[in-house]
């Protein structure tokens, strides 16, 4: 008993260190700069992924930078699934309009067999440069008023996720509540909180977007290649009850 009343402690001054926690959907967004250096953090490097469906050149690692190509398109996964945790991230695109994502509670179905130029199914935290919105108007026949630039978090497949507002025009998307994404070549710092099905975004410092009733609400991580170049450093993750 003793020792599950330290544990309990713990995990509520890691909270309260976060900050937010308890914020609803409908509140002013908190700020929380994580850099994932606490107790209980560990760094996600090369040896905690495993390639799924994309080439063996099109991942690599130096100096603690995950090194993207984004072709073919497909995804990287951690070793092993999780559940309720805390993840941080630093990404930059290093081409006009690339495209990337995050993926949390991953459906391991979802992942096997499956072949380049496809992506699983969970949850995605999206990681998309600006200019992908300009090249997408470019023609003046399409209108991007289905996705933002800033950190849109949804659902993908069979997972289901209830989308904090603003939300897309057909209900499937959690549009941040502030723009905070900068353009390519510089860095982005993304914390991610998930617990309990319940998802929570903060861009460059601020909460954003995020979605709960996830399910489902355990699975693996994975790190999207989707067309164009991009980098991920300090990818860390702690674990909570």
């Amino acid at each position: 008993m003793a020792a599950d009343r330290r544990w309990l402690w713990a995990f509520l001054v890691g909270l309260w260190m976060a900050s937010g926690t308890t914020a609803r959907a409908d509140e002013p967004v908190t700020k929380a700069t994580i850099d994932g250096l606490g107790p209980g953090w560990k760094e996600l490097g090369e040896a905690d992924f495993v390639n799924v469906n994309c080439e063996p050149t099109t991942w690599t690692w130096k100096d603690g930078v995950a090194h993207c190509t984004g072709q073919p398109v497909g995804v990287i996964r951690t070793q092993q699934q999780y559940t309720n945790f805390e993840l941080v991230a630093q990404w930059r695109h290093l081409k006009s309009a690339g495209n990337s994502g995050i993926f949390v509670w991953t459906i391991p179905a979802s992942l096997e067999g499956l072949k380049p130029g496809s992506l699983p199914q969970g949850i995605e935290v999206q990681v998309l440069d600006h200019g992908y919105k300009e090249q997408y108007e470019k023609d003046g026949k399409k209108k991007a008023d289905w996705f933002t630039t800033n950190g849109d978090v949804f659902r993908v497949g069979r997972a289901k996720l209830n989308p904090f507002p603003p939300i897309s025009p057909d209900g499937s998307r959690s549009f941040p509540r502030k723009e905070l994404s900068r353009g390519i070549n510089e860095w982005n710092h993304y914390y991610v909180r998930a617990i309990n099905g319940e998802v929570r975004l903060w861009v460059n410092g601020e909460e954003v977007s995020g979605g709960n009733g996830a399910d489902p609400r355990v699975g693996y991580l994975c790190l999207e290649s989707e067309g164009s170049p991009v980098e991920f450093r300090n990818v860390r993750l702690r674990e909570l009850p």
